[in-house]
């Protein structure tokens, strides 16, 4: 998917590359459903309070990234498999709001940069 991109490497060494190299970065370590999904972005991102928790919230949060400084945010999901096993409709739909957001972002002051950890 554009806007996605898979590595190979650890999601500690992904973050820490990422932090090293100026980001700021949110990491979600292989939830096992959507509801610790949305709260694990909410936690890392310190998103707004209007956030409400579900795949449209999710999809506007991560469209207006504007409560954050400018510069590069990097969402490293760890071990998206695990919500497949779980929730395989909602990890499909999950991966196309990150791709959709990280696309759209591309041009902007707080590009979002998703990346896929593990066994995806």
């Amino acid at each position: 998917m554009i806007g996605l991109q898979c590595s190979p490497r650890d999601a500690g060494q992904v973050a820490d590359t990422a932090r090293q190299c100026g980001a700021r970065v949110a990491r979600i370590d292989g939830p096992e459903d959507r509801r610790d999904f949305y709260a694990a972005v909410a936690a890392q991102l310190d998103v707004p309070d209007w956030f409400g928790h579900n795949l449209d919230a999710l999809r506007d949060v991560l469209g207006d990234l504007s409560w954050l400084p400018p510069g590069e945010v990097v969402l490293v999901w760890a071990d998206p498999a695990t919500l497949a096993v779980t929730d395989p409709d909602g990890h499909d739909r999950l991966l196309d709001v990150l791709a959709d957001a990280a696309a759209a972002s591309r041009q902007g002051e707080r590009p979002l940069r998703v990346v896929l950890t593990g066994r995806t």
